[in-house]
């Protein structure tokens, strides 16, 4: 199902291949859309494409990956394919994307900062209607930002 998706969206795309091009993609996506840039967990990533007529975007991976946001202690899962509309300060339907809750994954299917709360980013399942919201800091690779002050990193908007 999400190859056909993805198939569909790629005509008029920008497509990026190899591990280094698109973590650099992948980060200047969401600076432009102001999300934090460690959302994502970037290792691993094989091809980013983004369709900025239909706003998608996806990420494909050889295998799927889990990491743990450390601050949050939050186990999430990403898929070998990813991919969702993006807009300002939102992910929107989101697939490929699973956060554990007790002893239970649970799909993520939008990510949102809500322009009163910029401080704030909020993931909920579109099922239920179940949503947690965190620190936008806990998102944050704090490696990358001390290189992009540092001017080590350059990130285009």
């Amino acid at each position: 199902m999400a190859s056909q998706a993805i198939e569909a969206q790629r005509e008029g795309a920008e497509i990026y291949q190899g591990e280094e091009i698109c973590k650099q993609k992948t980060v200047e996506l969401l600076n432009e859309i102001e999300l934090p840039n460690g959302l994502l967990f970037l290792e691993e990533i094989e091809e980013v494409g983004y369709n900025r007529k239909t706003g998608f975007v996806w990420l494909k991976r050889n295998k799927a990956v889990t990491h743990l946001f450390h601050t949050i202690d939050k186990d999430v899962m990403y898929g070998e394919e990813i991919y969702a509309f993006v807009e300002k300060g939102k992910l929107k339907k989101i697939h490929g994307v699973k956060s554990k809750e007790l002893l239970v994954w649970v799909t993520i299917g939008d990510i949102h900062i809500d322009e009163k709360h910029p401080d704030k980013i909020t993931f909920q399942n579109r099922l239920t209607g179940l949503s947690r919201t965190f620190p936008v800091s806990a998102f944050t690779d704090e490696e990358l930002e001390k290189k992009k002050k540092d001017g080590e990193v350059k990130v285009v908007n």
